[in-house]
């Protein structure tokens, strides 16, 4: 304020506001407000808009993926790695993230990537270090052939029945830490083969093949086939004629149906690839003959973790929710022989395979539901499937159809395996699986074999582990019969797992039974009187009184 000449005073206005260009200076400096790091694609150095964590670690842009799988491209990182595209994931946390960022930060989302653009970055990555790599492919290539030609002692190939896992590998897994306790002793006959593979249905896929050799300069079934010899099978699959898509995949269906040596010899990465694509066909017979190959390749044990490196098990879940029919029979024999594996389990878990294989075994054919079960069986060998599958409901859904006598004794395995887990058990007792499991072993004569009641009766072993509530179910389903009766007549192995039932139950009863209080004398004496079992020991220093 200041006295004026007039005597009055005087107010002075300061404006504290910032100028129109201050504020848009400042809205600029916001948004070049930049992104965290992790935010940015190592390839196409831009915001992702669909990040994605490959095998080894790493999360790239899912497009710039393809695109270094197609040109066959692998970068080295920074850090001197160079990651494994060989499986995706989506990276759903990271993209809210990334979405978040930008609403905050007032930027706009980022957009799907062209791929003819990536493609441009990834070829000039390539550059030098493509003809490198190549340089030494080759230098490799020439070393192993001279290796080859000096080796002291010549290759030995075993037959399938020497080789073969022997059937109590088959149904433990390699970790003792993922042992099921029903798991002791066969439990199926001896299957390592999808049902699919010794079975078919349609003249286009029968073993009958529907080929014409006059239009097709293919090797033939019965001869040896090298490493080099894919090129012409490759080659056709890739071909944008239909017929001709269809001959090469019925041929290499042919080819790889009896021999090992080829099975092992074509299971290539280009021939995978190749074969891929087919598998997303619309077209019955070259979808059908496609999967039904690769169920053929996936049987040597070599072949099951380069089929899901090279990315295939996304397009078998596809086929299983979207394929034709004998198409999502094949595909589940597919997951059923790569989940023999122990190292795939996990993958065709994390990658969602576990809901479609629920829904075939409720709804599909009887070859597609047998082998639904035992790649489910397989699967929840690993306690993060049986995690995954709980939530997905399954508990109900598999005590439900231990009434189908269709796929009980395969589904009985699912179950067990459900139950050695805290949530498992938790799960299938809300699903009243006590009172079905007994109602199988009670109707003994519905099941296809002795095996099926020894797991019925393992499964409820496991179902009473540490739990109350179990006992209460068992007498409500009047189980107590039924074991003993399984002790009188079963399998040694049903018998002790029966017996050891009997005894946890028997010892409920008597902890109910524990000595009462007498209130009337303890109103009148002060002293308390056992009802019954008086003077009888308890143990080595009590005495009932």
């Amino acid at each position: 304020m200041q006295m004026g000449r007039t005597g009055k005073l005087r107010r002075w206005r300061i404006s504290f506001s910032r100028s129109s260009s201050t504020a848009s200076t400042a809205a600029a400096a916001v948004n070049k407000k930049e992104p965290p790091k992790e935010f940015i694609c190592p390839i196409s150095n831009s915001l992702m808009f669909d990040p994605a964590v490959v095998s080894s670690g790493q999360t790239f842009e899912r497009v710039a993926v393809h695109v270094c799988r197609d040109l066959g491209f692998t970068p080295t990182l920074p850090d001197g790695s160079t990651p494994d595209f060989s499986t995706l994931i989506p990276n759903l946390a990271l993209k809210t993230a990334i979405v978040n960022w930008c609403s905050k930060s007032g930027l706009e989302r980022p957009s799907p990537p062209v791929y003819s653009d990536i493609e441009s970055i990834v070829r000039s990555l390539s550059g030098s270090a493509a003809s490198e790599k190549q340089e030494s492919s080759r230098n490799r290539a020439l070393e192993s052939e001279l290796l080859k030609g000096v080796a002291e002692r010549p290759p030995i190939f075993f037959s399938r029945a020497a080789s073969e896992l022997n059937p109590r590998n088959l149904y433990s897994p390699a970790s003792s830490e993922e042992s099921v306790i029903a798991n002791t002793t066969p439990l199926l006959p001896f299957e390592t083969r999808p049902s699919c593979f010794s079975h078919s249905s349609s003249p286009s896929t029968s073993s009958e093949f529907v080929f014409d050799e006059a239009s097709s300069n293919y090797v033939s079934a019965s001869s040896s086939i090298s490493s080099s010899e894919d090129e012409n099978f490759v080659n056709k699959l890739k071909s944008f004629d239909v017929y001709e898509q269809e001959q090469a995949v019925i041929l290499l269906r042919k080819t790889t149906r009896t021999d090992e040596e080829a099975r092992a010899a074509l299971c290539t990465e280009r021939l995978l690839f190749a074969l891929k694509q087919l598998l997303n066909s619309r077209y019955a017979a070259v979808q059908t003959n496609a999967t039904a190959a690769l169920v053929n390749l996936s049987l040597e044990k070599e072949n099951k973790l380069k089929i899901v490196r090279a990315g295939i098990l996304p397009s078998l879940i596809d086929i299983l929710m979207n394929g034709f029919e004998e198409s999502r029979e094949h595909a589940a024999g597919a997951i059923f022989s790569l989940a023999l594996e122990d190292d795939n389990k996990t993958a065709i878990g994390v990658l969602g395979a576990l809901q479609p294989l629920l829904h075939l075994l409720r709804s599909g054919s009887r070859r597609g539901r047998h082998d639904a079960a035992l790649a489910l069986y397989h699967l929840t060998l690993m306690q993060s499937n049986r995690t995954k599958i709980i939530k997905l409901g399954a508990a109900g859904i598999l005590v439900g159809l231990l009434n189908d006598t269709e796929v009980a004794a395969r589904v009985v395995l699912v179950v067990c395996n459900l139950a050695a887990s805290n949530e498992g058990r938790a799960a299938l007792l809300d699903a009243n699986a006590v009172q079905c499991l007994v109602a199988a072993i009670r109707n003994g004569s519905e099941l296809d074999s002795e095996s099926t009641q020894e797991n019925c009766v393992a499964a409820l072993y496991s179902l009473s582990h540490g739990s109350s509530r179990f006992n209460r179910l068992a007498k409500d389903a009047r189980a107590e019969h039924v074991l003993r009766t399984v002790v009188e007549t079963g399998s040694e192995r049903a018998r002790e797992k029966a017996r050891q039932i009997l005894v946890g139950l028997r010892r409920e009863d008597e902890i109910n039974e524990e000595d009462e209080v007498d209130w009337e004398a303890v109103m009148k004496g002060g002293v308390t009187r056992a009802r019954s079992r008086v003077g009888r020991s308890r143990g080595r220093n009590s005495v009932e009184f």
